[in-house]
């Protein structure tokens, strides 16, 4: 049934609301892709992958960058790029991202491959994200440890790799198999708990799914794929082609980890609420599931820090009334009355709020205020759900004031139009928009 799906989907096999999907997925990734080169993660993966993932037969650029280097240098410099920000889209069920993976994966492929149709581009985005959700499921429902996204995205650029590729059926369940084996099973608690680099894995999950799809061309086995093929996945992958995850991701308003963005609607909302500034309050209560206790850093030293907390990025939407890039990096990170908020919360578990994730992600948020009134905020659960989705205004919006910095005005609103018609858009032409280097881009603004 996967490997039938990878080869035989068609455009014409996409409802539009599928196709609206996949282009909303790509123009918001992008947008974070571009606001992430900012960051030192990225600039040392581009650097690394530049140094140990030369160039042979087949090549690809590296995002807002242009050096060349090997489809899977490509792919793990962007995916762990966009890894480098955390305002990426997901999917509750499985607890992570696949667009991080899948996107750079396509991109990557499509160039090296000399694919120029953009319909492809947007069938490739599709296919991992329909195949790499599925084994996310399956992964969760039938093992203990809680790993991270690159992890189950292996098989899902596997996916998408074998579809650029042209692998016949043996080839493909070979190339889901190496993906799955070798899928980077990284613990995702310890990295929500202490903060580094590492984030999601999305970087590595990348970097094998492509490297499986041409290995597997070569003759390499590793079938098979158990979260493919154990009877415990057929309730999944029966359902593709049917049901559509592609249209079930959520779109993040903010650039931190999903499990702060309810603590962060509550707090804005409550503060609107009863018109209270940061300088009303004395403390912040924060209720919420099980989890969110590990992102406990309160007084962040780099960004990875930032967005890996619940404390810092509300007490910055608390003194700066938002969340973006610039809230999570820089001189806020310094900031005395943010950092009094922050290390002055409290996170508290919940036992009704536990028992509903992942499914929901529920928050109360309450203030103690300094003329000593308690306030407290409904339970909570955050915006850009399919239930809450942003709009498509929103997205946009959040796509422009992303890239528009790296990129430049101009190039940025080119990227924009080409990405939502990206089934009338070549390739080359996306390329063109997405490889030169923000200097370059500046100067011809």
């Amino acid at each position: 049934m996967a490997t039938q799906f990878i080869h035989e989907l068609r455009f014409a096999d996409l409802p539009q609301d599928v196709r609206h999907a996949a282009r909303i997925a790509l123009l918001d990734t992008l947008g974070v892709a571009a606001a992430a080169t900012r960051t030192e993660s990225s600039r040392i993966a581009r650097d690394h992958a530049a140094a140990l993932f030369g160039a042979g037969t087949a090549a690809a650029s590296l995002l807002f960058d242009g050096r060349r280097v090997s489809p899977a240098g490509a792919a793990f410099a962007a995916a762990s790029t966009i890894d480098a920000v955390d305002g990426h889209d997901g999917w509750r069920p499985s607890k992570g991202h696949a667009g991080c993976h899948v996107i750079p994966a396509a991109l990557a492929m499509c160039e090296a491959e000399a694919i120029e149709a953009g319909e492809e581009l947007l069938l490739q985005t599709v296919i991992g994200y329909e195949i790499g959700c599925r084994v996310a499921a399956v992964q969760h429902a039938t093992v203990p440890e809680y790993h991270a996204s690159g992890s189950w995205g292996a098989v899902g650029t596997a996916a998408v790799g074998a579809r650029a590729l042209g692998l016949n059926a043996a080839q493909t369940r070979e190339a889901l198999g190496i993906g799955e084996y070798h899928g980077p099973r990284s613990q995702m608690l310890r990295v929500t708990t202490t903060p580094t680099m590492v984030k999601d894995s999305s970087g590595w999950g990348a970097m094998v799914g492509v490297a499986s799809a041409y290995l597997a061309r070569d003759g390499f086995t590793g079938a098979p794929a158990v979260t493919v093929e154990a009877p415990e996945a057929a309730e999944w992958f029966s359902s593709l082609g049917s049901r559509w995850i592609m249209t079930e991701q959520y779109i993040k308003p903010y650039p931190t980890c999903r499990w702060s963005h309810a603590p962060i609607r509550a707090a804005l909302e409550l503060a609107a609420e009863h018109g209270l500034t940061h300088r009303d309050i004395a403390r912040v209560e924060v209720r919420s599931f099980r989890e969110v206790l590990t992102l406990a850093t309160a007084r962040p030293r780099t960004t990875d820090e930032a967005q890996y907390s619940v404390p810092f990025p509300v007490a910055a939407a608390l003194v700066r009334g938002k969340v973006g890039p610039d809230e999570i990096d820089g001189d806020i990170l310094r900031d005395p009355e943010v950092l009094r908020l922050s290390k002055g919360m409290r996170l508290v578990e919940d036992p009704d709020c536990s028992a509903a994730y992942p499914a929901r992600r529920v928050a109360q948020v309450a203030f103690e205020l300094t003329d000593g009134r308690r306030v407290e905020s409904p339970m909570t659960e955050p915006l850009g759900d399919p239930e809450r989705a942003l709009t498509e205004a929103q997205i946009r919006e959040k796509f422009r004031s992303y890239a528009a910095p790296v990129a430049g005005a101009r190039r940025t609103g080119a990227l924009e139009q080409a990405l939502m018609a990206v089934e009338s858009e070549s390739v080359p032409g996306l390329l063109a928009l997405l490889t030169p280097p923000p200097a370059m881009a500046a100067a011809a603004e």
